[in-house]
């Protein structure tokens, strides 16, 4: 079996890949054992944090059917043992005789398992479809670079940029298709945060309720609430079922280090205009998705608080991603990035 049929087995294994959990704390990894004739004798991928490996899911799959296989794998082999043991050393008990993957592991604690699976003489080739692999781990990737969550600002405004009117009223903004989108995204976070004022001025249920299409939300995110005020006990927040954690400090920083510390990867901010400006101020927004509305306030609640700008030569500029008209809505989605000078 030659390297002509390495990209349809990576394929397979892309596709198992994808059926794996997202946001979590590992990537996402799919992988199939090939015995010398062609037959797929086993086949597997990680179903989350604390749980097999897609490499140990399909070795135990194929069993002694593995010796003399080969296996397709869309991460390079891990080479540390954490929860779970080293891919690695698995595949090399198992007697493959060949090991294909398609993306380099870029954490620094995993990478290595090409070099022990070539010290145990099993021939190994990598980066065979390794752009398909990055593309389905980007979040991933992303976080696992920066060593922190990735962060994501959302925002709905008036096309004067105000997010309240000037009684502080701000339901609603935008229209019944926006809110469901909204929420068909925040379902794809494993954290909403916001600050303990907007808990006092909105009283906000911070979970999934509607989906576009009517379908039921895949999960709910944890509900992170950060300010020195512990949220009240009769908030709307409590109401739902599951966590809510509350982050007694004003530190963007700090509230990260916590939720990375304790799994989370991708945090989707609700924050109000103050608790926004400081994720910006300190450089800790990636990404942005402002839903625009065809209104006009004239006065009321600006969409960002204050961000230290005093001249057009130091606007913040965004790396423009996609517009989508969503109802009677615009959604504009930018990246970000941080400011030359971010606060400490």
């Amino acid at each position: 079996m030659g390297d002509t049929a390495a990209p349809a087995w990576m394929r397979r294994a892309l596709r198992l890949a994808a059926s794996g959990p997202w946001p979590d704390p590992n990537p996402r990894v799919g992988c199939v054992i090939v015995a010398p004739d062609g037959v797929v004798v086993g086949e597997g991928h990680h179903h989350g944090a604390g749980t097999p490996h897609a490499e140990i899911e399909a070795l135990h799959a194929a069993g002694a059917a593995a010796r003399g296989a080969t296996a397709y794998v869309t991460l390079e082999p891990c080479s540390h043992t954490g929860r779970t043991g080293p891919c690695a050393e698995a595949l090399v008990e198992a007697g493959v005789s060949r090991v294909v993957f398609a993306q380099s592991d870029p954490n620094p604690n995993a990478a290595g398992g090409a070099e022990v699976l070539h010290a145990a003489g099993i021939h190994v080739t990598g980066g065979v479809l390794a752009d398909e692999a990055a593309a389905l781990n980007d979040r991933w990737a992303r976080c696992v670079a920066l060593g922190r969550p990735l962060v994501t600002w959302k925002l709905a405004t008036t096309l004067d940029g105000r997010s309240a009117a000037a009684d502080g009223s701000s339901q609603w903004i935008t229209g019944e298709a926006a809110r469901a989108d909204v929420h068909g995204l925040r379902a794809t976070r494993d954290a909403v945060l916001v600050g303990t004022g907007t808990v006092l001025a909105d009283d906000p249920r911070l979970t999934v309720r509607r989906m576009p299409g009517g379908g039921l939300a895949p999960q709910q995110p944890l509900r992170v609430v950060m300010g020195e005020r512990r949220p009240p006990a009769g908030a709307r927040l409590h109401e739902a079922p599951g966590e809510v954690l509350h982050l007694a400090t004003r530190d963007p920083r700090e509230a990260l280090d916590r939720l990375w510390h304790d799994g989370i990867r991708d945090v989707w901010l609700e924050g109000g205009p103050t608790l926004a400006a400081a994720f910006l101020r300190a450089g800790l927004v990636d990404d942005v998705y402002a839903y625009v509305a065809p209104a006009l306030l004239g006065s009321g609640r600006a969409a960002v608080a204050d961000l230290g700008i005093t001249s057009i030569a130091d606007v913040r500029r965004l790396d423009l991603v996609d517009v989508t008209v969503v109802g009677g809505d615009v959604r504009i989605h930018a990246g970000a990035h941080p400011p030359v000078h971010a606060e400490p």
